[in-house]
């Protein structure tokens, strides 16, 4: 179901259900209510008076909600956008059942259902956790962290990701940690990005040659990097893919009660 779709179709059919009353339907009722006052000399009872005036059903249903159905709209498709995270595929960043806020402007402002850019604000940066539109599947949102930036040559061996050449750093932080006792924590510096991942070294993974990525493209990888289908799988992510940029935890919910104590900001 797109969500953005029906949020569209909403605000348009309420408002034009709002716009026709405004211009046509209020002013017949209120021309019912003075033909009705000039037939009688003892003026108009208010039972009567309420009946001619009262707007149609669906006249009080769009008016009700076309100002809060268009609210949302505008704030979801240029503002901010809420998601929850269904994979642990970016652990330890983002767990399963976190809910995020996407920022809808930091790349650029796009029409909803369209997704055309309309105002370019700024691009994604390498290190940026970022919601995209699956290149296969393009009704499915992914969140993975931006790799390769157009023009970057990316090599992924040995459970290191190289960028232009040159190793990304990356320091052990524990071995086996109790919430994946077969993986190692490190911590990776990529771009602004100071972040955490998970590797596991019994794994042996998918292995990346050096590949250069296309102009208008990004090659995208999730931090828990044995448990990730991501760009080494299934290639890059254009341009015209990109929701926006996560930058914060708000809820955690696992299926029990909601939990707020997770409330943080994505590194």
């Amino acid at each position: 179901m797109d969500f953005s779709l029906l949020l569209v179709l909403a605000v348009l059919l309420s408002g034009i259900v709002y716009f026709v009353d405004a211009v046509w339907l209020r002013k017949r009722r209120r021309q019912r209510v003075a033909a009705a006052e000039s037939a009688t000399t003892e003026g108009l009872d208010a039972k009567t008076r309420e009946k001619l005036e009262k707007e149609p059903w669906f006249v009080d249903y769009a008016r009700s909600f076309f100002p809060v159905l268009f609210v949302v709209l505008i704030v979801r498709s240029f503002i901010v956008e809420p998601f929850q995270i269904p994979s642990g595929s970016m652990r330890p960043t983002l767990e399963v059942g976190d809910f995020i806020l996407v920022n809808k402007y930091a790349y650029g402002l796009r029409l909803p259902v369209l997704h055309t850019e309309v105002v370019e604000v700024g691009k994604p940066e390498r290190g940026d956790v970022m919601v995209f539109r699956f290149p296969q599947e393009p009704s499915v949102n992914f969140i993975k962290r931006v790799v390769g930036l157009p023009g970057d040559r990316i090599r992924y061996e040995g459970k290191q990701l190289y960028v232009n050449g040159e190793p990304v750093g990356k320091l052990l932080i524990e071995e086996g940690p109790e919430a994946s006792p077969d993986q190692l924590l490190l911590r990776e510096q990529l771009g602004g990005a100071n972040h955490l991942i998970y590797n596991n070294p019994r794994d042996p993974g998918p292995q990346v040659r050096e590949i250069e990525v296309p102009e208008g493209q990004y090659f995208m990888m999730g931090d828990n990097r044995d448990h990730s289908n991501d760009s080494r799988y299934w290639g890059m992510v254009p341009e015209a893919n990109i929701v926006g940029r996560a930058f914060a935890v708000w809820m955690h919910w696992d299926g029990g009660l909601p939990s707020f104590s997770s409330v943080r900001r994505i590194e």
